[in-house]
């Protein structure tokens, strides 16, 4: 396909005021999703007239980059941008920007939502952006009053003179678009001590809408003579098709067809429920010769052999070999090993997605999209469209947690091969069942770690950490790290902050046909629990507080150091636990916010932890919105807190056992612990909070449990490991 160079203009409507949203198309490259050869021109991220829709009632609206699936873009993105417009927060709207790449990620070449990136990416964009748009109304209004530009003053929405003259911005949009956007040199954005929107707790823009039933989600969209599509899926990863007999389907009500797809047999029908029943009513036949017939238990075994092997080094120095092969007289060895499950990502709101062809050859679809431009590239491609003529309207969706960050477009590719299919070209809405979602794949891989420490003289002469799992990257079209490893693997793992001289981490990739992908954290949903679970090991072996051993090592890592006092100070540590309860601490740092956490934990009837409360210190750096970052790490905390006590996804011969929430269970509201959390004051650059807040809680709550047992947790989930408690 050659390279598509000319620019997309989408005008907007009269009733919401003047503006362009202006972007250009990359094509799909025949492997991995790297910039054509022939790179079409990029379109100007900065241009307020993309972003930015001001209507003649004074609202302003962000269109935002970002999905907004609960994490809260739609909201930090307008605070940016309200803040340097000079906008009253009650101007403040926000939607979904349509798939564009005017909309990417800064330095990433494409729109996507991933690794917290949120904030940190948009920061000084989104900033920039409203600082732009306010020079601009402040050049509309002097020209109109014929007043110099520094006389026109901004606030809260109103432009006004020293003259007595003044117009809200509303007035003054048609005119203010309507001038060149001045030079990047010629914009100045605020200093940080004059923020007036930054850094307060401002009400979220999208609950309104969830609270009144309007928010739009994918089942909300119906298009008319659309079929609603199923799929009955091989009951083993990579088994093919063979034949199926629909005449049992066709006696269903609403039945309309069932035609062979690559990803099964798919069932088209009026409504949901028929084209539910129906798929039951097939009876589909497998060719399971090529499939996986993977055994997760035996697995677990299989990796551990490999735990007797060195791996590939993913960080070394020092000679911690060297240490630990042939320990000096006196000197304590510890080693663990480790146990993570399969999980699976189970958001509230399963895959769906609806999609039609447009009357100008073109496909239009409606989803929770994540990657919109892997999506419009990988939709254009199955059906043979150009890339101009793919639209994507992203909707709220309910949860991801990586789910729909898919590398290989798998939900957009399997919408598209649905429409190819679609009887009379009928528009198609696909969905998934809960089902569907738990057995479908694309898991949190299952992993092993051992790790082994030296303790001479009440310190760690050496460390020396091996994993054993599945390659995410292997399952994505982006290219393979050159050296072999893959960083979601060790991440977490290879950057402890510890000060200990003699360390080394090793990776060993084992190959398995079970579709994985990154679940939220990636790595550090292992890495973390690990490390800081044994670490709280090698400490008591060398006679040291949890706390105070752990800030003996960070001296080279004072925001480690920062939010670990802080948590420290939150829960009154050197205090310690109510009777009958106990302390246990965490420290991590992924995607460059650091945090750290201390759970109160007692033991419920049955000898599972009951963890009380969960107090919580994070550095984000600057803190766009309190609120959002506390609502993220306490949501972080129950996520990973739920996996941790039960989630597993099993697999036997191929086949996953679990099947929905009453065997793959999510936390329940009275499992959930009372959560404290303090917001570490920083200047730094924002960082993300999406994903952050999960790894520390399990370390945490299985530190606490040691104390309070003396037993150490090493197979997650805990209701596992304590004998089905």
């Amino acid at each position: 396909m050659a390279p598509v160079s000319r620019r997309l203009f989408l005008k907007s409507s009269a009733a919401v005021g003047a503006g362009l949203v202006l972007g250009v198309h990359l094509p799909m490259p025949d492997k991995g999703f790297a910039a054509a050869p022939e790179a079409p021109p990029q379109p100007d991220l900065y241009n307020p007239n993309a972003f930015i829709r001001i209507a003649p009632d004074n609202t302003v609206t962000l269109l935002s980059k970002h999905i907004e699936f609960g994490q809260g873009p739609y909201t930090g993105l307008a605070t940016l941008v309200a803040e340097e417009l000079g906008a009253d927060w009650g101007q403040m709207r926000a939607e979904g920007a349509p798939g564009d790449l005017v909309y990417q990620n800064i330095g990433r070449g494409m729109q996507l939502t991933g690794g917290s990136s949120s904030i940190r990416n948009s920061y000084l964009q989104m900033r920039r952006i409203g600082a732009t748009a306010r020079a601009m109304l402040v050049a509309a209004a002097a020209k109109q009053w014929e007043v110099p530009a520094v006389e026109v003053l901004v606030d809260k929405g109103v432009l006004t003179h020293s003259s007595g003259k003044k117009a809200t911005m509303g007035e003054l949009a048609e005119a203010a678009m309507a001038l060149p956007a001045p030079a990047a040199d010629d914009v100045k954005l605020k200093d940080p001590e004059s923020f007036t929107l930054i850094g307060r707790e401002l009400p979220r823009l999208d609950t309104p809408a969830k609270l009144d039933g309007s928010a739009r989600y994918t089942i909300d969209v119906d298009r008319e003579n659309q079929v609603v599509a199923m799929i009955e899926r091989p009951p083993r990863f990579g088994a093919k098709l063979t034949g199926f007999d629909e005449g049992a389907a066709k006696r269903i009500p609403g039945f309309v067809a069932a035609k062979e797809v690559p990803g099964g047999v798919a069932v088209y029908a009026d409504g949901f429920w028929p084209a539910k029943m129906a798929r039951h009513a097939l009876n589909a036949q497998w060719d399971e010769s090529g499939a996986e017939h993977a055994d997760s238990d035996q697995m677990i075994e299989r990796f551990k052999a490999k735990l007797g092997e060195a791996g590939k080094p993913a960080a070394d120095r020092g000679g911690a070999d060297a240490v630990l092969d042939k320990p000096a007289e006196g000197d304590k060895v510890l080693t663990a090993d480790y146990v993570f499950p399969y999980l699976a990502h189970a958001p509230m709101e399963p895959l769906d997605c609806v999609i039609e062809r447009t009357a100008d050859g073109g496909v239009e679809a409606w989803y929770g999209a994540q990657a919109p431009t892997i999506d419009q590239m990988a939709i254009a491609k199955v059906l043979g469209v150009p890339l101009d003529k793919v639209k994507i309207n992203v909707l709220f969706a309910g949860g991801s947690f990586g789910r729909r960050a898919q590398g290989d477009a798998s939900l957009a590719v399997e919408a598209a091969q649905l429409l190819a299919s679609a009887p009379e070209g009928r528009p198609v809405k696909l969905v998934w069942t809960r089902e569907d979602d738990i057995r479908g794949g694309y898991y949190r891989p299952l992993y092993v770690h051992r790790l082994e420490a030296v303790v001479r003289k009440n310190e760690i002469a050496a460390w020396r950490h091996r994993i054993v799992g599945q390659s995410i990257f292997a399952w994505t079209p982006f290219p393979e790290p050159k050296d072999g490893i893959d960083p979601t693997s060790v991440e977490g793992a290879r950057n402890l902050p510890y000060g200990i001289n003699d360390f080394k981490v090793e990776l060993t990739t084992e190959k398995i046909g079970i579709p994985v992908l990154w679940w939220r954290s990636v790595g550090s949903t292992h890495t973390a629990f690990s490390t800081e679970t044994f670490m709280d090991e090698v400490l008591a072996a060398a006679g040291l507080d949890p706390v105070e051993g752990r800030l003996a090592m960070l001296a080279e890592h004072p925001r480690h150091a920062g939010v670990l006092r802080a948590v420290a100070e939150l829960a009154d540590w050197g205090k310690g636990a109510p009777a009958g309860r106990a302390y246990g601490v965490a420290l991590h740092e992924s995607f460059q916010t650091y945090v750290a956490e201390i759970a109160e934990v007692s033991l419920d009837r049955s000898g599972m932890p009951k963890v009380h409360k969960v107090y919580c210190a994070v550095d984000c750096g600057v803190a766009v919105n309190p609120n959002i970052i506390a609502a993220q790490m306490e949501g972080g905390i129950g996520y990973g807190l739920g996996a941790a006590l039960f989630n597993a996804v099993d697999v036997v011969d191929g086949r996953v056992v679990q099947r929905n929430f009453d065997d793959y269970k999510p936390l329940r509201m009275g499992d959930m612990p009372e959560v404290s959390v303090t917001v570490v004051k920083s200047g730094e650059a924002p960082t993300g909070v999406g994903e952050p807040g999960v790894p520390p809680v399990a370390p945490a709550v299985a530190n606490a449990f040691a104390r309070l047992t003396g037993k150490r947790v090493r197979h997650l989930p805990f209701a596992r490991a304590l004998g089905g408690a």
